[in-house]
């Protein structure tokens, strides 16, 4: 008598797949009903039929058959385990390795999906994915109808995205595949930008408890530190570039523009998945500030090419480019926050570009290491 296939393992599949995702391959790869799955997440069987016949016809996005694939082999694994370990001892099962390479987790797909998400809400940008390669980028057409690259994301989490319904694709069929952000990608960053600010609020408030209660400070900024706001759909600079001057010339060149940008994703990089330091503004002034200790070599290296810049600009120059390039505020902001006069700050912003530019081409030459 042949066995018939039992039902998805809670630990086959991580906990950030979607419902409807589950649904789909519990249905096509253990043969469970439409009007099991139904009964088990207490809905209609028609719900549980739309989300598979969606899934189907969503195979021919290539990020989405990726993930659905990847995570398919998941659950063939762990049942072919499961099926294994009934006829084993218990010698044989704790001596038995681990299914597969641990999972993706949340926490990673949020990290660069919000560095990601971000880019995708300045106008013109799209996630382009090729098939034969690792890794997707997020270009966006420039003032002269050039693609300039502004993020670059791992295609792991692309996919992630992709089966969140984060990102979508009109034209899955073309060799470059263009995603673009969705209005669920939207609200996904509105949560996680508000989740950095509870957080930040929260580190604030118990700052001010512990200093009552006479706790130590420097034990609880180890845990957290309040968090500049970065989720602006559209860069300062950006929107500076498109100006022109008197002549009629852009106020910003390509070049300039491309020095700011760099700056940024070395910052963004350097944020990800790190405590970070306890004061960018201490690299302008010229302060010894240590960093510190970081899993990632690429976000070490990308914290030591930020401080690098902003302490060859100095003070000024480099407050400008911090807060405009990579803390994202506005000229009139920054022109209060500085003391300096109405208008001013996008004269002084221009000068320290040119010198951030002339900065990149000194130390890793014209078309210096990008990353990725």
């Amino acid at each position: 008598m042949t066995a018939q296939p039992g039902p998805l393992r809670p630990d086959a599949l991580p906990q950030w797949v979607p419902d409807a995702a589950r649904h789909y391959l519990a249905h096509t790869e253990t043969g469970q009903s439409i009007r099991a799955l139904a009964r088990a997440s207490d809905c209609h069987p028609s719900t549980v039929l739309r989300q598979v016949r969606r899934f189907e016809c969503r195979r021919d996005d290539p990020l989405i058959d990726a993930a659905l694939k990847s995570l398919s082999a998941r659950v063939t694994a762990v049942n072919d385990q499961q099926k294994g370990e009934m006829g084993m001892t218990n010698v044989d099962c704790i001596e038995m390795a681990p299914v597969q390479a641990a999972p993706l987790t949340q926490k990673q797909i949020d990290q660069d999906a919000k560095r990601i998400l971000r880019r995708l809400c300045e106008p013109g940008a799209v996630l382009a994915v090729a098939r034969e390669m690792d890794a997707a980028v997020v270009v966006r057409e420039g003032q002269a109808g050039e693609q300039l690259r502004t993020a670059v994301v791992d295609r792991e989490i692309a996919e992630a995205m992709a089966l969140k319904d984060w990102i979508t694709c009109p034209d899955p069929d073309s060799r470059v595949a263009r995603y673009f952000i969705t209005n669920t990608g939207r609200a996904a960053l509105r949560r996680l930008t508000a989740q950095d600010e509870n957080r930040a609020n929260g580190f604030a408030e118990k700052k001010a408890d512990a200093a009552d209660a006479g706790w130590d400070i420097a034990s609880i900024e180890d845990e957290t530190r309040p968090a500049h706001r970065y989720h602006v759909t559209e860069s300062p600079l950006v929107g500076l570039a498109r100006r022109r001057d008197r002549d009629g010339e852009l106020f910003l060149k390509r070049d300039l523009v491309a020095a700011g940008e760099r700056l940024r994703e070395d910052f963004e990089l350097a944020q990800v998945g790190a405590q970070g330091v306890e004061s960018w503004e201490a690299f302008v002034t010229g302060d010894v500030v240590e960093l510190r200790p970081e899993a990632s070599a690429g976000a070490t290296a990308a914290k030591t090419r930020v401080r690098d810049a902003l302490r060859d600009l100095g003070p000024g120059l480099g407050d400008v480019v911090l807060r405009c390039c990579c803390y994202l505020e506005g000229l009139e902001q920054t022109e209060k926050k500085m003391g300096w006069s109405a208008r001013s700050g996008k004269i002084v912003l221009r000068i320290a570009l040119q010198r951030l530019k002339r900065h990149y081409e000194d130390t890793q030459g014209k078309y210096g290491p990008m990353i990725g």
